[in-house]
């Protein structure tokens, strides 16, 4: 329950607390603090048993700890049922690069002439410029639409 209080915080805690309550008063006190804790740890169990009662038998295995994102995530990752590791394995990412590849090349061989793709073997020649289409092929300039 204190994990994060260490012994000098802890002899701290029980001299302030003689000093505040007093020797004769100090039992009562800790009990009436127990008593309290008790309280809310039974308030807190009934109220989640209601809330597993509501939520049905379809989430009869839902802890409250998953609430946390770290542990929801490791629970996740944990979890063979996703399949995660097949998916990741029968991905190849050159595989289906050299697909598209492939079927970029096909298309643009298809599109050029047989003379062009006899030449060049296929491939696209990126030293060559673009064929820019003549001054004629301009769409007329329209004063009044700028």
């Amino acid at each position: 329950m204190f994990n994060d209080i260490g012994p000098l915080e802890l002899v701290t805690l029980i001299i302030l607390a003689v000093l505040v309550f007093g020797p004769d008063k100090l039992p009562k006190v800790i009990q009436d603090v127990s008593r309290t804790i008790r309280k809310i740890r039974e308030f807190s169990e009934s109220a989640k048993n209601d809330i597993r009662e509501e939520l049905g038998p379809e989430f009869k295995d839902f802890e409250f700890e998953d609430l946390n994102p770290k542990t929801f995530i490791r629970k996740q990752l944990d979890n063979e049922d996703l399949g995660l590791k097949e998916i990741r394995n029968g991905f190849d990412l050159k595989k289906e690069m050299a697909e598209v590849t492939d079927a970029v090349h096909a298309r643009e061989a298809d599109a050029s002439s047989s003379s062009s793709a006899a030449s060049s073997g296929g491939r696209i020649d990126m030293t060559k410029k673009p064929e820019t289409p003549g001054r004629d092929d301009r769409p007329p300039f329209d004063a009044d639409a700028t």
